[in-house]
Formats: structure tokens, sequence, C-alpha cells
């Protein structure tokens, strides 16, 4: 995939639900070229500042400058100097093409789209232009709109790297496994050096219970890239579902080495060491979990098991008082409540407590909790 998709790559990805699951999305970093960066953007950017200087009314000069800098990640100043050529020659479609861009770059994807529309609108057209529509609209969620963009991508060059990678997503967002492993793997075929795109197929193989394929993807991509954080999730999760929960624990252990943001190996970690009854490694995992999605299936429970286990009854009662309030009424995590809260005092020694202690609360069968998606 072509430099000028990559860092938007990384965004746009870590903005998806991949089939109803966020999957952490990062890029693998890239070494650049020692020999390119003497002549590169930046350089050339600063080679048009005297040119500038000379001819301040040019709004052609502003627009290449600000071209240059989007290439050399300066954003704001290539913004201000797109902005700036735009207020000198409002006509030109690929200089709000070029703003199209700087804003996309900052993530301004409404804001993008009203300029990408003025450069269609102003006789603007290039596979590009499609690119960066569908990637927006992909980002925002409106996958058809995305779709029919990406096609028109395609249509032009039917071997766009970006456009068949991002129609993948764009299936696999919907709910369309199998189109989606199809255009993943069409865009993996002509790059097949992206780890991001092998990180995408291990990781939908391993949401449909397809796990030796998904580790087969995982595997070539750690072989590009070692560290990958997202990659090493996806090799611990096939582990899992294959019934090797020791070796999975190592690889989420590695993953969280390399991104500690990656709450999913910490939500699997935690479950494995749970089920293992290995507490001290299971409540700060699940705890990191919950930090960043309060709503994972069994995790505040399983959280509120390890804590009571090892006898830390009051932090206990606080997650049962959660899972109470989660599930109002819930007889079990009621009973939990006064149970940990009186185990609590009297760990603590509280003697302030009445002699005759309030009638014990009926202890009923565990109940499923009502949380959301895995």
């Amino acid at each position: 995939m072509g430099s000028k998709q990559g860092g938007w790559l990384t965004a746009l990805v870590a903005m998806l639900l991949i089939g109803g699951c966020s999957g952490p999305t990062e890029r693998p970093d890239r070494m650049v070229p020692l020999a390119t960066v003497q002549s590169g953007p930046h350089i050339q950017a600063q080679e048009l500042d005297g040119a500038i200087a000379r001819q301040p009314g040019n709004a052609s000069l502003y627009a290449r400058r600000a071209a240059f800098r989007l290439d050399a990640g300066q954003i704001e100043p290539a913004l201000q100097d797109i902005n700036q050529a735009l207020n000198l020659d409002d006509g030109p479609g690929e200089f709000y093409f070029t703003k199209a861009r700087a804003l996309r770059a900052k993530y301004h994807l409404t804001a993008a789209l009203t300029a990408a529309d003025e450069a269609a609108r102003h006789g603007f057209a290039s596979p590009e232009l499609n690119l960066l529509v569908g990637e927006a609209n992909l980002a925002t969620r409106h996958y058809q709109a995305a779709l029919d963009q990406l096609d028109r991508v395609l249509q032009q060059e039917p071997d766009h790297v970006a456009a068949l990678f991002y129609k993948g997503l764009a299936f696999a967002a919907t709910g369309d496994t199998t189109q989606a492993i199809d255009y993943l793997r069409a865009s993996l075929t002509r790059d097949p050096r992206q780890a991001e795109t092998m990180h995408q197929l291990a990781f939908l193989l391993n949401a449909y219970h397809q796990p030796e394929q998904g580790a087969r993807y995982a595997a070539r991509g750690l072989k590009l890239d070692p560290t990958y954080a997202p990659l090493l999730y996806d090799y611990a999760r096939q582990f899992e579902l294959q019934a090797a929960p020791d070796s999975a624990l190592h690889y989420y252990a590695r993953a969280l080495q390399q991104d500690s943001t990656l709450y999913r190996a910490d939500y699997h970690l935690g479950q494995l060491a749970y089920e293992q009854r290995r507490y001290a490694v299971a409540i700060p995992a699940l705890q990191r979990a919950l930090r960043r999605a309060s709503r994972l299936p069994g995790a505040r429970q399983q959280l509120a098991e390890s804590l009571e286990s090892t006898g830390r009854y009051a932090e206990a009662q606080a997650q049962y008082r959660q899972l109470v309030a989660e599930n109002p009424g819930n007889r079990h995590w009621t009973y939990k409540v006064w149970k940990t809260g009186e185990r609590a005092r009297g760990f603590s020694g509280d003697t302030t407590r009445s002699r005759v202690s309030a009638v014990t609360p009926l202890a009923p069968r565990p109940a499923t909790t009502n949380s959301d998606e895995e």
C-alpha cells in the first residue's frame, strides 16, 4: 500500500468495528531509506519558500508547498498553505482535493468530504479522490457510500491495493465475511508485505472460528514484524480457540508488552488466568480491560470473584455493586454484595456492628449477566 495510504490506514482501522468487534489496529513502523531524506518532501517544501517570498500572490506555489508539506507529515502548515492558495484563487479543483487530504489527515472527516465535493464540482477527477471519499465514508460507517466510491476506484485501477483492502473492511463491517476475506486476500496478493492486511485476515478468520487459517496469516505477518501487537494478539487468539491456553497466555502477554492499550489481550489473558485460578494474574488484566471497555462479557463477574477468592472483600463488593447496578433485581449479585460486605467488616475487625446481624439474604443460584458483545 502506498505511503499516501499508510498513515491513514492506521487511523481508519482504529475507528472501525470488524464483525461487531473492535480490533485494535496499529501499523508497523517502516524505515525511511536514508538516501531519500535529503531530497524528500520536507526539503522540496523548503525550496519553495524563496519562490513564495518573491511571488506572494502566486496561488500555485502555495498549493505545491501544501502538497509537499502533506507528504512530509506537516499537516497544519499544509492546511494553512492550501487555504492561502484558495484565498488567492478558488477555481482549481486540485486545490480543494489537497485541502480534503489535509482535513482527512486531521481526522476532520465531514469537512474533508465537503472539500472533496468541492474538488469534484470544480472539475477534479481521479481515483485518489474516489479513494479519499471512500475512506472517509468507511470511517464514518456509511458503508454503501464507501463501497460505491471504492468500486469507482477499481473500475479505473482494478489492482489498486488500498481500494481492495478498504472494500474488504467495508464488507466485514456489513457482515459479508466471504466477500471481506476475498477482497483482503486480493489486496494481500498484490502487496504481500502488508502486516495490517494479514492482521485483518487473521482477526476475521479467528472471529468466525477458523483458527487454523487465522494462524497461518498471523504467523506469516509475524515473520515480517515480530513485534506487531495486533498480530501477536491474533496468534494468541488462535491458540486459545484451539485449546492451548498456556501458549495463548504467552502470546497475549507479548502483545501487551508491545501495546499496553490492547484491551482485548488483557480481557482474554484475564479470562484464561481466571479459569486456571491464577487470580493474581487475572485481577490486573481484567481491571485494565474493564477500564477501557466496561461491558465485556463475564469480565466484571470474573474480576469480582477473583478479588473475593484472594480475600480482597471490599474491592470485590465494589464490583458486585456494579453488577447489581447493571442487572437491577438480580438476587445473586445482591447476595454477593451482602456477603462480601460481611466478610470485609469481619476481616477489618469492625466491632461497631450490632451483635444481632441483619437477616441473611437467601443465596440464589448464579445468574448470567447481560453484557455487550465479545
